[in-house]
């Protein structure tokens, strides 16, 4: 049976834009009261418990989704182009952002109203099935992260990673990476040196090459074994 809980740092890329399902008028509404953004590296696009009065759409960039906590973080996801932030505060009974959002490199967003998006919601049944598709791929997506969490140990952890990287964000199997090494560890639940020990662990073991920020995946399917066998 199919591990559906690897490479689990993001969902899937859309291939179609849920937007897509919206009418001719109802797009020029949302186009009418959007507000473009751009974010620094670094910057936070959402920030957990602020009063949520939008709906983010990235627009290009990468982003992280992370929960706060102390005395660590916990990264959710990467969010590449194409995706919406702050979807689980459209329910009813809560109007604040339940994660924070920050940009792993220079990013510009759409923020579109929250009341205006629920609207659309209502509205346009098809609109609404591609807002349920996608909030069951993010919940499932989730349950990939905790699985990992508690179920793998470093390499797994790492593997999955670097195929979700290659797989899902980047799509090549080489790649410059925007992420730090203590971005890296974050996501991945380990420590700094720990990162920095199993990165060299795969590059000795040929099954990567990295100088800098420059990462290249060499033998994919031993990464995959890896990965699944945590």
């Amino acid at each position: 049976m199919k591990n559906i809980y690897s490479n689990s740092c993001t969902v899937f890329s859309r291939r179609e834009c849920c937007f897509d399902k919206l009418t001719k008028d109802e797009k020029k509404l949302i186009d009418e009261n959007k507000i473009v953004l751009t974010y620094k590296k670094g910057e936070n696009i959402c920030k957990q418990g602020a009063f949520a009065s939008h709906i983010v759409f990235l627009k290009d960039g990468l982003a992280k989704v992370y929960l706060e906590g102390k005395p660590k973080n916990l990264i959710l996801k990467i969010t590449p182009p194409g995706n919406l932030i702050g979807l689980p505060c459209i329910h009813d009974g809560n109007n604040t952002f339940l994660y924070s959002a920050s940009a792993y490199i220079d990013s510009e967003v759409e923020l579109i109203n929250i009341e205006l998006f629920k609207k659309m919601i209502l509205s346009n049944a098809e609109f609404a099935f591609q807002i349920i598709n996608i909030l069951n791929e993010n919940t499932v997506q989730t349950y990939g992260r905790f699985y990992c969490f508690t179920n793998k140990q470093m390499h797994g952890r790492m593997a999955d990673v670097l195929l979700c990287l290659s797989q899902r964000i980047f799509k090549t199997d080489a790649f410059n990476l925007p992420l730090s090494r203590s971005d890296l560890a974050e996501l991945t639940g380990m420590s700094t040196e720990s990162v920095i020990r199993v990165m060299k662990d795969f590059k000795d073991d040929k099954l990567i090459e990295f100088e800098g920020k420059d990462v290249e995946l060499l033998d994919i399917e031993k990464l995959v074994k890896i990965s699944q066998l945590g």
